[in-house]
């Protein structure tokens, strides 16, 4: 069993480092919310008020942050207090050129870094079943291994340090045009006349069948259960899903891609977000298309 540091327990962060605690390990954590540290004490967690103390001893440090600038500042504060040859794994969506230079800071340090954003959402969290997108060395998703096995059902290892932050920007803007493309399809089809479920049913098995539809469809009651039949309460919600297109179109520009759905998506989620919707889960985005024009 591993002595764990884990930062950043948020929602996510939060029941990753628990169901690593269930499997064993030695887990201490901290985060800047008082309340968040007594309450993984209330579980038997260990607790740190120190960043650089919950490192102390610990032969691997996960975190799970808010966004590239503090993932960097976090990193800086935490790799002297780590152990020569021990693991930074930033769980945190952030931008690729953040990884690298977490990447880079931890080489510099002499400390193993992997960058492992993760796709599933609290639920996945809470059940163990995320999926990582891991860059790093081969060296290090060796070391990692284990721990993100008790936190997901799938961790792919997509290339060297960024490379997982790259994956993850990539899956979520095609997440966000499946989406927006799923609800003008049933947003058109209620127009019509045409029942929702028909609808489902036609094209859950046809060529228009992908994951938000299957799994995710926007409509209450149609489908398997989902946040549409739970009043559009995240999920994830669509401030995250703004923030990821954001990081997405960055990327883009800087590699030169081209990516007008993708931007044509970042530009909705964006006005979803400044009418007011952003706690609401990216699905909702079926109830606003005509705030859209």
């Amino acid at each position: 069993m591993a002595k764990i540091g884990f930062v950043g327990l948020g929602n996510m962060g939060f029941p990753m480092a628990l169901n690593l605690k269930n499997a064993g390990h030695e887990v201490t954590g901290f985060d800047v919310s008082e309340a968040a540290r007594e309450a993984a004490k209330s579980e038997g967690m260990n607790s740190s008020d120190s960043l650089e103390h919950v490192a102390d001893g610990a032969d691997i440090v996960i975190t799970m942050l808010p966004n590239g600038e503090i993932s960097k500042s976090v990193a800086s504060q935490l790799l002297p207090s780590m152990q020569e040859g021990s693991l930074l794994i930033d769980c945190s969506t952030i931008d690729v050129a953040s990884a690298k230079t977490v990447h880079q800071m931890a080489a510099d340090a002499g400390k193993l870094c992997l960058d492992a954003p993760v796709s599933g959402g609290v639920g996945g969290a809470a059940a163990g079943t995320l999926t990582f997108m891991v860059g790093g060395s081969d060296q290090a998703f060796a070391d990692g291994s284990n721990v993100l096995d008790v936190m997901g059902q799938k961790a792919v290892h997509c290339g060297d340090g960024g490379a997982g932050q790259s994956a993850k920007i990539c899956n979520n803007m095609l997440l966000a045009i499946s989406m927006i493309g799923t609800c003008e399809a049933f947003a058109m089809a209620e127009k019509l006349g045409l029942d929702q479920d028909k609808l489902f049913d036609v094209v859950s098995t046809s060529s228009g069948s992908c994951w938000s539809v299957n799994t995710y469809c926007p409509v209450p009651n149609v489908g398997p259960k989902s946040p549409s039949d739970n009043n559009y309460q995240p999920g994830f919600a669509a401030s995250l899903m703004n923030k990821d297109l954001n990081l997405a179109m960055e990327a883009a520009k800087d590699a030169k891609a081209q990516t007008p759905l993708g931007a044509h998506a970042a530009a909705l989620y964006k006005a979803m977000v400044e009418n007011g919707h952003g706690d609401l889960d990216f699905s909702a985005m079926i109830n606003i298309l005509d705030e859209m024009k």
